[in-house]
């Protein structure tokens, strides 16, 4: 697959990036259904994997405020976390600095029986760091002729990798900037970092296209979400990551409740002894 530049974060429009018509606008009731149904869909491939004891490690990256966290936390919301994990390391310590890049994400693979859904991985290397400063340009390149080698290992040890890039128009990005600098839920989201990658916005293009030169392999080639529509983005990725693991529906075991304990010979505490959070509402 060959690389296409990365029109979301390249700053450019009209003819030179031209973009797909957008599409109308999903309404929020036929998102709420659809979404409801591709979630049951995730619980029947969470028994599978945990069923057939496969290992399964998704990949979410791609620029900041493309929706990365709320196609994840769609994902897992109705999911067994002990099945379904969710990774997002923060930045490393001192002595991580000085390991092995992947060794500290090699300690959240899976095993046999799980789903682990990366926010953000080892692909910090290949983006952020070299474009911040935050590694040499010795490491980066290392990371470019590993990466490709460290992914077919996972793959050869039996793990299903699968990669998601988020692309958001730079309109829309630029939108969701303002929404999270306006709304006090939302102000969290946006970092140091994201303010300076504005600044940066051709040297992370470059990035990104050098990226995917390097490591869209075909044993774990990269899938592009368009996600300039938050609704769409959610709904397309969830159904093409059900599409990506053949799987069929575990029967549920037959449950009965037994009865009680007797509670005979039982005396509760008075209610008095017992600390109660206020009953505001």
């Amino acid at each position: 697959m060959s690389p296409e530049p990365d029109r979301d974060v390249l700053g450019i429009t009209g003819a030179d990036a031209p973009r797909p018509e957008p599409r109308p606008k999903i309404k929020k009731k036929d998102y709420e259904q659809e979404l409801s149904r591709l979630q049951e869909e995730l619980v029947r491939l969470q028994r599978w994997i945990r069923h057939k004891g496969l290992k399964v490690v998704v990949i979410f990256e791609g620029r900041d405020a493309a929706g990365k966290g709320g196609v994840i936390k769609r994902i897992a919301e109705r999911t067994n976390p002990r099945v379904v994990r969710v990774v997002a390391l923060g930045t490393p310590s001192d002595r991580e600095k000085t390991q092995w890049w992947f060794q500290r994400y090699v300690a959240e693979l899976p095993a046999a029986g799980e789903m682990i859904l990366f926010d953000r991985s080892w692909y910090n290397r290949g983006v952020v760091e070299p474009v911040m400063g935050f590694c040499t340009e010795e490491e980066y390149r290392e990371f470019l002729r590993s990466c490709p080698e460290f992914e077919r290992m996972l793959v050869r040890s039996g793990i299903i990798l699968i990669k998601y890039w988020f692309s958001v128009s730079d309109e829309e990005q630029e939108r969701r900037f303002h929404n999270r600098i306006n709304d006090p839920m939302r102000r969290w989201k946006l970092s140091p970092i994201d303010i300076e990658g504005r600044t940066r916005w051709v040297e992370f293009s470059k990035a990104k296209d050098t990226l995917f030169a390097h490591t869209d392999i075909k044993q774990a080639p990269w899938y592009v979400v368009n996600a300039d529509s938050k609704k769409a983005a959610r709904l397309n990725c969830i159904s093409h990551l059900l599409s990506m693991i053949p799987y069929e529906e575990v029967p549920w075991e037959e449950v009965e409740l037994p009865e009680r304990q007797d509670r005979t010979g039982y005396v509760r505490p008075p209610m008095s002894d017992q600390t109660f959070v206020p009953e505001i509402y």
